[in-house]
């Protein structure tokens, strides 16, 4: 298996101490030995099957920067940063632990009780709950405050009532951060953010696992709220609508480590294409021998390392508490563009072959599409860049 990090001369970052790289380690023999033995299985049933996630909580892969009292390891978004890039550099993108880490587990962790924290990230380091995060409705998409899902109150409950689409870790997820409106008059301040279990959860169902282009191993799903009474205990935060701040919060992070998986295939993309152009010949010579080829993976390595490089500082300041909302939505934007452009430029090199799936750069060049597209469009990107300006 082609190992990035020996073929590239990658920048290293001020944050990859030694436990973060130990753990980096780590992450990609258990993505060798675990996960990429049986992904094409994986891709075949859209899912990784749970026990692969029970092993890697028993690795401690789940809740890496979730405080050690709550069953994590106690690191910090460094340590997630090396797990997201293992899974990258492995090839195995559709496993879901990174929105079950990074995405999931901090909103329990900045804005759940005490309570709340010490029953569900406990189980979310096991594997015993898979989370998910239920924004994305029908009509709904990067517009946040147009969600219609409705959490009313009915005595110490909640009802909610309400469909959402492309939900990550959807067929697997029993612990499900439902976007709601609780008071749909006040617009972006009647928002609120409602923990479900859904293990025996009336009312609550599973739509069809979606057929995508690509990420196939992920399970991607819609899923129902028919009635379903939550207690309203299970509300993040202190009272109500404070989900859409909370959200805004949290969305540079999400952004951010998009720009991880970007940054990760970019560099796998360019690994495999290095050694390919050195193995495969056209006229006698290797492909590598063409000034073309040459200048062209010039240009390339370039641009992966300045991404490299911008990552790397965007990921320092975030471990700083000074990543601006501006600065994250212009790394996930320009690192999955680049990721687009880049995995595209080497399936060239690929030739017919890298139209085959049997060859790696056709599965990242379906795999990356949805990149530009989750965690707020690219054009969104912009736009929120356009309003620090």
């Amino acid at each position: 298996m082609t190992d990035p990090t020996e073929i590239l001369d990658l920048p290293k970052p001020a944050w990859a101490v030694e436990d973060v790289a130990m753990l980096y380690d780590m992450a990609r023999r258990f993505m060798a030995d675990e996960i990429v033995p049986r992904y094409d299985e994986f891709e075949k049933n859209e899912m990784v099957d749970r026990a692969s996630w029970e092993k890697a909580g028993a690795a401690g892969l789940l809740c890496a920067s979730m405080p050690e009292e709550y069953g994590g390891s106690g690191g910090t978004y460094a340590h997630e940063s090396a797990i997201i890039e293992a899974i990258g550099h492995a090839g195995v993108d559709g496993f879901g632990i990174v929105l079950h880490n990074a995405i999931v587990a901090p909103y329990i962790l900045y804005y759940g009780s005490e309570e709340q924290k010490k029953t569900w990230l406990p189980r979310l380091a096991t594997g015993e709950l898979i989370g998910a995060i239920a924004m994305t409705e029908p009509g709904a998409g990067s517009d946040l405050q147009g969600v219609k899902t409705r959490a009313e109150k009915d005595g110490n409950h909640y009802r909610i009532n309400g469909s959402k689409t492309f939900i990550t870790n959807g067929q697997h997820a029993n612990l499900v951060i439902v976007v709601s409106k609780t008071d749909p008059a006040q617009g972006a301040k009647g928002v609120s953010l409602i923990v479900v279990e859904t293990d025996g959860a009336d009312g609550f169902e599973r739509g069809r696992n979606l057929d995508k282009i690509g990420l196939k191993a992920n399970d991607t799903s819609e899923l129902f709220f028919n009635d379903v009474r939550v207690p309203t205990a299970n509300l993040l935060g202190h009272e109500e609508g404070q989900g859409f701040v909370q959200l805004m919060q949290q969305l540079p992070q999400e952004r951010l480590l998009i720009g991880g998986q970007a940054i990760a295939m970019i560099e796998r993309a360019l690994a495999v294409t290095i050694d390919y152009v050195k193995e495969r010949k056209a006229f006698g010579k290797p492909i590598l021998d063409f000034q073309n080829t040459q200048f062209k993976l010039a240009e390339l390595k370039t641009e992966a390392t300045i991404g490299r490089v911008f990552y790397n500082d965007c990921v320092t300041r975030h471990i700083a508490g000074g990543l601006d909302p501006a600065t994250a939505s212009m790394a996930k934007y320009w690192l999955t563009d680049l990721q687009g452009k880049l995995v595209d430029e080497c399936l060239q090199l690929f030739g017919g072959y890298g139209y085959m799936n049997e060859y790696p750069i056709a599965r990242m060049f379906r795999d990356a599409r949805v990149q530009r597209i989750y965690g707020g469009t690219n054009e969104i990107m912009k736009l929120l860049i356009a309003r620090s300006l």
